[in-house]
């Protein structure tokens, strides 16, 4: 089986739009017909009952129980990195894969705080880390090819990769988790990011193209340089978007692409967090547009090609924080509203309940 054959199996497992439209309409129906029954002006709770909602027709029922989420965070290096396009060096990627596991992250912070269970996963960092038990061992290889000279992945590398998220998307649904925040490590990703979006998006890599981890003016000129370069190379070969994920991709960026993939196979809502975990959203909307309908923008962040994918694919942040750390930081914080929004679904009382009089 190619690739492109194995992927459109996984693609072809997404439910059909027009094969839900009634079972989505009746959701729709009996989760607006108890918010609008609680104790509360209709509508007043704002975006926190487009959030319920969301969330109802992303697992496919409008009676759900309190979710208990996971926020998995996927590590790997970067070949692009050697031409000096971050401000960091890529050992960082190694120390701070450490620092997750030790506990000492902000995300680490954040989901200890959220109640959401932590995963780590080395998909491709340059490092053997076999020594720390917290790190679930997922190694494609160590680190990608420089995409300035060719492919950054293989296409064996590839389905590894995308069926490392995907299977791991199906695990944790079986396992009853409520939701997935993804979250990313790996010097040098935001100049991958930057490139896929920008070949997916057709747009000037100055459209789509930060500052990183915090260029200077010329270490920004050269990552734009990096990307045109890149993108004149690899574009002649390439008539399919899955090409452009093997070109200038991660190994983190195909697993969060196969696990969002495989999250919408199964009704598992997904929590995007920044720029990467963004391009690996357009990736997998490119492959399979259905996987909108489990996607939650949890926040817009400070880099431009965060922005533009949104925008293009109409995803409608909940936070607008500048956040610009990753990790799966903003998504973690976004997922503290749909918790509340869950529970006051939930646990408000109905004007009946209440002895409460209605509108007149």
């Amino acid at each position: 089986m190619t690739i492109f054959e194995q992927v459109d199996l996984w693609a072809s497992r997404v439910p059909i739009d027009e094969e839900r439209a009634h079972e989505r309409k009746e959701i729709s129906r009996e989760i607006l017909c108890r918010l609008n029954s609680l104790t509360k002006p209709q509508g007043s709770l704002g975006r926190l009952e487009d959030l319920v909602l969301w969330y109802g027709l992303a697992c496919g029922q409008s009676l759900f129980p309190d979710p208990g989420g996971v926020v998995c965070v996927f590590a790997s290096d970067h070949g692009i990195a050697m031409s000096g396009v971050s401000a960091f060096p890529q050992v960082v990627t190694v120390e701070m894969v450490k620092n997750f596991a030790n506990g000492g992250a902000a995300v680490n912070v954040l989901a200890r705080q959220a109640g959401l269970e932590l995963m780590v996963l080395d998909m491709g960092v340059n490092a053997d880390l076999s020594f720390l038990p917290s790190v679930v061992n997922a190694k494609v290889a160590y680190g990608t090819q420089n995409f300035l000279t060719q492919r950054a992945i293989s296409p064996s590398e590839m389905v590894q990769a995308m069926k490392t998220g995907f299977d791991l998307s199906v695990k944790l649904k079986v396992q009853g988790k409520g939701f997935l925040v993804l979250g990313e490590m790996g010097i040098g990703n935001t100049t991958s990011a930057s490139a896929l979006i920008s070949a997916l998006l057709e747009l000037p890599p100055v459209l789509v193209t930060g500052r990183g981890t915090g260029l200077d003016d010329r270490g920004y000129r050269k990552k734009l340089e990096v990307i045109e370069q890149a993108l004149s190379l690899h574009g002649p070969t390439i008539s399919f978007p899955l090409e452009w994920g093997m070109a200038v991709g991660g190994f983190e960026i195909a697993a969060m692409a196969g696990a969002i993939l495989g999250a919408s196979t199964v009704g598992l809502p997904v929590i995007l967090d920044g720029v990467i975990t963004s391009a690996s959203a357009l990736l997998a909307w490119r492959i399979c547009p259905r996987v909108k309908h489990f996607l939650l923008a949890g926040h817009v962040g400070h880099e431009i090609g965060h922005k533009a994918v949104l925008e293009h694919m109409g995803l409608t942040p909940v936070l607008d924080l500048d956040l610009r750390l990753g990790e799966g930081t903003g998504g973690v914080l976004a997922s503290q509203l749909l918790k509340s929004a869950i529970c006051l679904f939930h646990q408000m009382a109905t004007f009946e309940e209440a002895s409460v009089s209605g509108k007149i």
